[in-house]
């Protein structure tokens, strides 16, 4: 995970296109690990259900949506669910419902707890890592906690849902 030395605006951030895209962290540019067979498979999958739930769920499902958390970040999350009554914005202002970090080999969960925190910060309720390759998820909680799960993942109170078993057979 390398961070660029040069100083960089947010403004110039936004208006510059990265391929892959770039988290932007108190004025860097940081780069986000991806691109493996597994990882991207998972982040189809989870995109391609979320997507089918949408209407009955209340949901929009996006991908690498750039999420401006602060005045100083803009994250990117590997999978978002924004409330089907949020703005429209090109790049998202308003606490998406949901966020997904999908672990690459090269993760580490100390640097994926920084994400989540600065999406918690922002006001997202919702924080979930998918592990591919220990196929497991894990509940995130604002200071590091992580509960383990092993089989569904789900959002309190409300239909939204994740069979972690169904989800991995795909890899299979």
């Amino acid at each position: 995970m390398a961070t660029t030395p040069a100083v960089l605006s947010l403004e110039e951030y936004l208006q510059t296109t990265y391929r892959p895209d770039c988290d932007f962290v108190d004025d860097h540019i940081e780069e986000r690990n991806m691109g493996q067979f597994d990882h991207s498979r998972i982040q189809a999958l989870l995109a391609a259900w979320f997507v089918s739930q949408e209407r009955l769920w209340s949901v929009l499902a996006a991908t690498e949506q750039r999420v401006k958390v602060s005045d100083s970040r803009v994250r990117i999350p590997d999978v978002c669910l924004i409330r089907e009554d949020a703005p429209r914005e090109q790049v998202t202002l308003t606490p998406p419902l949901l966020c997904v970090e999908v672990l690459s080999p090269d993760d580490r969960i100390a640097r994926t707890t920084k994400v989540l925190d600065d999406f918690a910060e922002m006001g997202v309720p919702n924080l979930w890592i998918v592990d591919p390759y220990d196929r497991v998820g894990y509940v995130y909680q604002p200071g590091g906690k992580l509960q383990l799960v092993s089989d569904r993942m789900e959002i309190p109170g409300g239909p939204i849902y994740l069979d972690l078993v169904q989800l991995f057979s795909q890899l299979d």
